[in-house]
């Protein structure tokens, strides 16, 4: 395989989990938040993957159409979704975003659910940094080795 491709496949990774952080980021920013631009509530938000090829030159995808269709492919955000979950709902009548029964609701963002995903994504993250780091030092090291 290609270390072009490897660090193709890499980047696409890095960057999809990089935006899936920033979503959850978002998520426990607005964990309390009863007021949002749409008005109401803030929905928790949520990403989709998909694999994708990573960009290639011409060359490689013509010489591709005739060898194995096999090879690695990366991965992209497709959508960013709206969680479709029931908002929390607490009587505060005291609040002043309560409805008038008393009752406030309050996003659908659950703390303990989103720092498992943020784990998740950091650690994928960091995967993907290690197999970085490994292409870059096979790379150095057929260089040194091209060179004696």
């Amino acid at each position: 395989m290609n270390l072009d491709r490897v660090f193709a496949v890499v980047g696409s990774a890095l960057d999809s989990q990089r935006q899936r952080l920033n979503i959850i980021a978002g998520n426990l920013a607005n964990a309390e938040s009863t007021r949002s631009p749409n008005g109401g509530p803030y929905i928790r938000r949520d990403v989709v993957f998909e694999t994708t090829p990573p960009e290639q030159p011409f060359s490689f995808v013509f010489a591709r159409a005739f060898q194995d269709q096999n090879e690695p492919a990366g991965v992209r955000i497709t959508d960013i979704i709206h969680d479709e979950r029931p908002l929390r709902v607490i009587y505060d009548p005291a609040h002043p975003d309560a409805d008038e029964k008393g009752y406030l609701h309050l996003p659908n963002v659950n703390p303990v659910e989103e720092m498992v995903n943020l784990i998740s994504a950091t650690r994928a993250y960091e995967a993907n940094i290690a197999v970085m780091e490994t292409g870059k030092t096979m790379t150095l090291r057929a260089l040194q080795m091209g060179s004696s």
